[in-house]
């Protein structure tokens, strides 16, 4: 659920569950949004960035998988998350000891 901005309800904007499904997390630690709307979160213990566009109703993996590892496209224990003015997104790969860098394709519904 998503609420209209500018009301003054709350809602959720991402997860249902605790679980590794499209609209499930395990341990989110980050969130971030990006210029148009969008709702990224490190799902910490899912080793993987979940993205929620702004006309979706569940989230889409868009970095990682439920498998962690230290290859440049997998994770281990995400913590947190950002964008910079250009729009690539850094990821803090916390039990990998580094930050990763990622283009992210951000084409929308």
């Amino acid at each position: 659920m998503k609420i209209a901005l500018g009301t003054k309800q709350t809602g959720l904007v991402a997860g249902k569950s605790l679980g590794a499904d499209a609209n499930q997390l395990n341990s989110p630690r980050g969130v971030t949004v990006d210029q148009s709307g969008n709702v990224y979160v490190a799902d910490s213990l899912n080793h993987r960035i979940v993205r929620w566009l702004v006309c979706a109703t569940v989230g889409t993996v868009i970095v990682g998988d439920r498998g962690k590892g230290s290859n440049s496209y997998q994770l281990n224990t995400p913590r947190d998350l950002q964008f910079d003015q250009d729009g690539n997104l850094y990821v803090a790969d916390t039990v990998n000891h580094r930050i990763q860098k990622f283009i992210i394709d951000k084409s929308a519904c």
